[in-house]
């Protein structure tokens, strides 16, 4: 039985993203049972309404405590919105990025494999967040949320990133398609690639992320190298469960907050 207390939540941190409230979150802490057991945060999992509410709350209160809490409608797009505050469930954007400089938010991105991505400016107080499939990545989302942190007063020299649990290199096979397209848009995206299985290659999603993200100026990139797949006692997985025949997947949080204080900061 799970203890009913925020502080059984494990909140991973970044150091450079400083000062400001933030964690990356998996399983670890929550109310749901199942195949969803732990701290299952996403709305579409088929959970339990009441476990999945319980388990959001212990998520903010854990990483961002005092803040409200703002997500998107993800559809690995590479949409970025900005946001003033909260947006109310039935209207909130499609988008898989986004960004604010309003003190008291907790900006949200859901994930089970995909790369959650987290940004901080603390000279010009203003954060991000970003959900960086393989699909976002490639169309634009990181440098999409870059833009937009921009356009509240960020400076690239200035913005930390740090991409937290995601699918490892070693647990993402793909096939020679989806690395033709990666090689179509850049040749030199051969380096995140490595031989699999006759037909199949290994694709580093983590490293493919950073590099965008060092491309688009942005200086301290922290790849925190963890997996979702190999490690299920700490993380949801997509590919996982779909390779066990489960018929549903956790998602976990990671979170930014804007602290009140100045710059943004508590």
């Amino acid at each position: 039985m799970v203890e009913d207390d925020a502080s059984t939540v494990e909140v991973i941190r970044s150091g450079v993203l400083g000062g400001f409230p933030h964690g990356f979150l998996g399983r670890r802490g929550g109310v749901s049972l199942g195949d969803v057991a732990g701290l299952q945060v996403g709305l579409n999992a088929g959970d339990d309404d009441a476990a999945l509410v319980e388990n959001r709350r212990r998520a903010l209160a854990a990483s961002c405590p005092g803040a409200q809490l703002v997500t998107v409608r993800q559809i690995h797009s590479p949409e970025a919105v900005i946001a003033t505050a909260p947006w109310p469930e039935d209207s909130r954007p499609e988008a898989d990025a986004i960004a604010t400089d309003r003190p008291g938010l907790a900006l949200a991105i859901v994930t089970a494999d995909c790369a959650p991505v987290l940004f901080a400016d603390p000279q010009a107080g203003v954060i991000g967040a970003a959900h960086a499939g393989w699909r976002g990545a490639f169309g634009g989302v990181l440098e999409n949320t870059v833009a937009a942190m921009e356009q509240l007063g960020a400076g690239r020299a200035t913005i930390s990133a740090a991409i937290g649990p995601c699918i490892a290199r070693d647990s993402y096979e793909v096939d020679e398609g989806f690395r033709d397209r990666f090689l179509r848009q850049d040749t030199e995206n051969q380096r995140f690639f490595s031989a699999g299985a006759p037909g199949h290659w290994q694709f580093d999603l983590e490293a493919y992320v950073a590099a965008r993200l060092r491309r688009a100026g942005i200086a301290h990139v922290d790849c925190l190298g963890l997996d979702t797949y190999s490690d299920a006692q700490s993380f949801f997985s997509h590919r996982r469960s779909v390779h066990l025949g489960q018929p549903t997947y956790g998602r976990q949080f990671s979170l930014i907050a804007m602290a009140d204080g100045p710059a943004g900061r508590g």
